[in-house]
């Protein structure tokens, strides 16, 4: 079972400097404990502390001497320079507009980012999130795919609805031969569950606030 830690500093105390000290370590915990991803996903940070940030938790994770991959959620360059392994897309949606792009253009997006890894020498690792069938289509050229959300979210006041074990295993089947992981809802008790519909593993990010997603391992 792959696992994939998502990061939200927002969920731990102190300032922004003990926040991100907090972060790198949690990320040094996870890289030790087997996490084979992590995902730097501060989407609130501009860019350059977005850089810094993700650039620490390099630091710490290559500390542990693991073979754990970081991804950044946002541009390539940030996350090449960062010393990352790779990026994280986020979903393209059914929209066509300036903000929102269509399908030709998130179709090409993993491409764009191996580009920039390519210049410099490296190899991207390319996580791509879907929701949706058509998504899955549109992510062609990702190293892996998040599906989500398999099982109901609750973030007051909004309150995502599961699509099921049975959407993910289609999901499963769609995407071969690309890995999936399950997003959305996952907890250390229906992990499993998500493995037996056909998931190479999952992701979360409160489920790596705790101590119990070792029991995975």
């Amino acid at each position: 079972m792959l696992l994939y830690a998502i990061t939200n500093r927002a969920l731990l105390p102190g300032d922004e400097e003990a926040k991100s000290a907090r972060l790198a370590e949690r990320a040094a915990g996870w890289a030790r404990g087997g996490v084979e991803y992590i995902q730097v996903r501060e989407k609130d940070l501009p860019l350059t502390e977005l850089q810094a940030l993700a650039a620490r938790v390099v630091e710490a994770v290559r500390g542990t001497g693991a073979a754990t991959k970081v991804l950044v959620n946002g541009p390539a360059q940030v996350a090449l320079d960062a010393g990352a392994d790779g990026v994280h897309l986020p979903s393209m949606g059914p929209g066509k507009t300036a903000g929102n792009p269509g399908p030709a253009v998130a179709q090409n997006a993993a491409q764009a980012a191996e580009q920039v890894y390519a210049r410099a020498g490296r190899e991207a690792v390319v996580s791509a999130a879907c929701h949706s069938p058509e998504e899955i289509r549109q992510a062609a050229g990702a190293s892996l795919l998040l599906f989500s959300p398999i099982f109901e979210k609750v973030t007051e006041p909004r309150r995502a609805r599961g699509q099921g074990l049975a959407a993910l295993r289609d999901a499963v089947e769609l995407a071969k031969p690309v890995p999936v992981l399950a997003l959305g809802g996952v907890t250390e008790k229906n992990a499993a569950a998500c493995v037996q519909a056909g998931a190479a593993g999952v992701a979360a990010i409160r489920m790596f606030l705790g101590e119990e997603w070792k029991g995975l391992r």
